[in-house]
């Protein structure tokens, strides 16, 4: 069933060429739409700030590296080839080769960590995190990456490590790590206003 929706979801890249860069650009691209919202969030300043919302990104870091190192082990233990390697002839690969294995999708694994996490903080956020990743997680199968079940089991994987990191030691924690960073930012920030205030009238 996994290799047959694989082939299912692979070919819609093959059979519609206008939508194969949009799916190339979701599955390479993640990291870079991910730090973006999470700067975005971190950054804004005045009427934008937001407490939750630095909580949120602080603890995507954390539950993204957590779920990333369980990942990990999970890989090496399972050890599942990639589709365009155990299925050659039914595989279209539309970006480059990766030598590890296939299962848990690592890009499935940080996006739904980092999304979860944000949720769980910063719901409006949250929502449009979800939707990336579920995104991402599903042209990873498109372009012939991964198997349904890899993204799958990422998706699970990051929401739980999420889930754990929103457990209240774990959440007191981050917070207060949360809420330092955002005083040493929040000084910077408004130091740099003020000096450029007082240029302005000299």
């Amino acid at each position: 069933m996994d290799l047959s929706l694989y082939k299912t979801l692979n070919g819609l890249a093959v059979g519609h060429d206008g939508l194969e860069d949009v799916f190339r650009f979701f599955a390479l691209e993640a990291e870079v739409i991910f730090i973006a919202l999470l700067a975005g969030l971190f950054l804004a300043a005045g009427k934008w700030r937001s407490v939750n919302g630095r909580h949120g990104v602080v603890a995507a870091g954390f539950s993204a590296l957590l779920a990333l190192g369980i990942a990990q082990v999970i890989t090496n233990i399972v050890q599942r080839p990639r589709p365009y390697v155990a299925h050659p002839g039914d595989a279209h690969l539309f970006i480059s080769a990766s030598p590890d294995y296939s299962f848990p999708s690592d890009h499935a694994t940080a996006a739904f960590a980092i999304a979860m996490a944000i949720w769980l903080r910063h719901r409006r956020a949250g929502w449009v995190a979800l939707l990336m990743a579920a995104t991402v997680s599903f042209s990873r199968v498109v372009v012939g990456a991964h198997y349904p079940g890899d993204v799958l089991a990422g998706a699970a994987l990051g929401v739980l490590a999420a889930l754990a990191l929103w457990l209240p030691p774990m959440r007191g924690l981050l917070h207060a790590l949360a809420e330092w960073a955002s005083s040493v930012y929040d000084g910077v920030y408004g130091s740099l206003l003020r000096r450029r205030s007082h240029s302005a009238r000299t």
